[in-house]
């Protein structure tokens, strides 16, 4: 079972040589923009591997020696594949930790329970699977009075200083270029200190939390700093912005971990998603001559059309040659040879038919004219990702006659507020007491209005009935807005995958049984076209887990005769949006569609004002959605092309071969 496809999804092919060079010169030409030493990999496994192994390694020199080895290590989701790499060393009998001594980068605080925090998910994931000894395991104490702050400070770091100092430092980069929980500000010469948590971070710690501490004990720049060697490890295309400030831009206190560029023993550990931004990968022209193919010169001239503010077919030699892409002058001849054949290839992304156009040529469209009309499943991760981020499309699937079915693969009943449930509620008790003389319905809609505003403690987890209500609450938004997108009632499906049913924030891994089901709904319908959410910068996560269930699904079933005719689209749209090279088509809105489309997502009124969980963009979803429409129209018309109010955008997924 292949539980992680979307980490594989290359949507640029990337020459070897980019992100593994061959020798150190070859390593030098093509870094020279980078001032961190950075190691790339294909894909997070391979990366969490490499830094395994060389950590290992060290541990197992220094076990020889009969020597201590001293290691920091941070929470978040980035170091888990490296955790999973260490025990399964650990249970083949390979490596010991038994003279491994450990120190946590950081721990909230004040807690209120010991089943919270970083050391809790430390121990879950990591400790309580291998033979470090307890008294080796330091951190920050989570329920110190407040008097005495100050003495933990001073006493974390003398615990530092007395085993030796730290001889590996492994963490994630944080939020903005933080590194631990060091803002933007943090100095140089900060020891252990409290900080109290902003509103991002506030965002981001609810995923662990139902009640979020006031604030974070971390290691200082100073402390970190002193460590005699950093790995800094990032995975996936959310992290490749900050990637690229924290290797390639200049060392400022608005990005902490810049600070590292100064450090000689630090290194930069990424997957070819989260090093994307990066020079040598994003624009590999200007650092070594190509293997060019239509995505890299579609990128190199919307590259080239922003520098000098010229569209397509205004493009000069001189604006090549000037711009470091004289390269595509000596292959095609002439700037008009380039500028034509990227100006078609970009025009033939454009359609008004995303089911294909019956009766038409579709040698130059994105999808085929048959078979028509098309069975169409659309994937969405939670009940609106739908139509945040393609209800345009959606609305003009059902309006050009296709068999349109949407599924939700999530309940998403842990992002609906306590007041909505006891409104409805509230609501089902006053319809019962006027209609029925049952008052079984009436009794429990009182019961839990009386749960919810005096009974329901902070942090436990969330009451059955609530969380039922709670999934009711958007299964009905779902069905209205799909019902106003013109999906027929018998074609919404409700998967309820079994990964996210905890009632809590954390999830559960993906299973066998998440992708049975979706396995089960395909072979039930068959379809010709697949629609799933590639919009892999969910800050939260689910994103990722949904599509990794399609593709686990997709590739059980790849040999079959229907879905080897099936054509697999990827939307993005409540997060980012799909960069021009790798659009491979584009469905243009217009005004009356985008305010359907509005209206579609204000359907899903628990979402609309205060969703629990928006993440780091302060608008609301319906706000982000035409935004990103807009923006991709504009770049558009900027290019020479046709001008649209919106355009709405995909990128086609190929099944992997065996």
């Amino acid at each position: 079972m292949k539980t992680n496809l979307s980490s594989k999804i290359t949507l640029t092919k990337i020459p070897k040589r980019f992100y593994q060079p061959e020798n150190a010169y070859e390593h030098s030409v093509l870094a020279r923009f980078e001032k961190i030493p950075t190691f790339i990999y294909p894909q997070d496994e391979d990366g969490a591997r490499a830094v395994a192994e060389e950590v290992a390694e060290q541990i197992r020199l220094r076990r020889s020696r009969s020597q201590q080895f001293v290691l920091a290590l941070s929470g978040g989701r980035s170091l888990r594949k490296i955790f999973a790499e260490w025990i399964r060393l650990y249970r083949a009998g390979e490596l010991s930790f038994d003279h491994v001594i450990i120190f946590l980068i950081y721990e909230f605080y004040p807690l209120n329970t010991a089943a919270a925090g970083n050391l809790t998910r430390l121990k879950e994931e990591f400790l309580d699977h291998v033979d470090i000894a307890p008294t080796g395991v330091h951190y920050p104490d989570r329920f110190m009075n407040r008097d005495s702050i100050y003495d933990l400070y001073r006493g974390y770091d003398k615990q530092i200083e007395a085993v030796g100092g730290i001889d590996y430092l492994i963490s994630g980069i944080g939020h903005s270029g933080g590194i631990g929980f060091n803002g933007a500000g943090s100095a140089v010469s900060s020891r252990t200190h409290l900080v109290m948590l902003d509103n991002d971070s506030r965002k981001k710690a609810a995923r662990m939390f139902s009640q979020v501490p006031s604030g974070v004990i971390t290691m200082g720049l100073a402390t970190i700093l002193k460590a005699r060697n950093i790995l800094l490890v990032a995975w996936g295309e959310g992290k490749s912005r900050d990637v690229r400030c924290l290797v390639e831009g200049a060392s400022n206190d608005a990005l902490p971990a810049t600070s590292l560029q100064n450090h000689t023993g630090t290194k930069v550990v990424v997957d070819l998603q989260a090093a994307s931004e990066l020079t040598r990968i994003s624009h590999p022209w200007l650092v070594s001559k190509c293997e060019w193919d239509n995505k890299l010169i579609r990128r190199a001239i919307v590259w080239l059309c922003t520098l000098t503010g010229k569209p397509i077919l205004k493009l000069t030699n001189k604006d090549y040659t000037e711009h470091e892409l004289g390269e595509l002058i000596a292959l095609w001849g002439s700037a008009y040879n380039v500028n034509i054949r990227i100006f078609n290839d970009i025009q033939h992304t454009i359609t008004g038919w995303p089911g294909g156009k019956p009766n038409a040529d579709d040698a130059c469209r994105p999808e085929r004219a048959t078979p028509y009309p098309k069975r169409v499943i659309v994937f969405s991760p939670h009940p609106d990702d739908d139509v945040i981020s393609m209800g345009g499309t959606l609305r003009r699937l059902c309006d050009q006659r296709h068999e349109v079915h949407v599924a939700y693969q999530v309940s998403g009943n842990i992002a609906v507020g306590d007041e909505d449930v006891v409104r409805y509620c509230e609501y089902l008790r006053d319809v019962c007491a006027r209609y029925t003389a049952d008052e079984t319905v009436r009794r429990k809609a009182e019961e839990i209005i009386r749960f919810l505003r005096c009974e329901k403690t902070a942090g436990e987890p969330e009451h059955p009935d609530v969380l039922f209500m709670k999934g009711t609450i958007r299964r009905e938004e779902a069905r209205t807005a799909c019902r106003y997108s013109g999906v027929k009632d018998e074609n919404v499906h409700f998967l309820d995958l079994p990964f996210y049913e905890t009632g809590a924030i954390r999830k559960n891994s993906l299973s066998e049984a998440d992708i049975d089901i979706i396995t089960q709904l395909l072979r039930n319908i068959q379809p010709d076209q697949l629609f799933v959410a590639g919009d892999l910068s969910d800050p939260h996560g689910t994103h990722k887990v949904c599509l990794d269930a399609v593709l686990a699904a997709v590739d059980g079933l790849k040999n079959e005769d229907w879905l080897k005719q099936c054509r697999i689209w990827m939307y993005r749209g409540a997060w980012a949006e799909w960069e021009m090279d790798h659009i491979e088509m584009a469905v243009p809105i217009s005004p009356e569609e985008l305010r359907f489309k509005r209206n579609a997502i204000l359907k899903h009124q628990s979402q609309a004002e205060s969703a629990p969980f928006p993440g780091d963009d302060e608008r609301l979803f319906w706000q982000r959605a035409e935004d990103r429409n807009r923006a991709t129209a504009e770049l558009y018309q900027k290019l020479g092309l046709a001008s649209y109010e919106a355009i709405e955008a995909f990128v086609q997924y190929l099944p992997t071969k065996d």
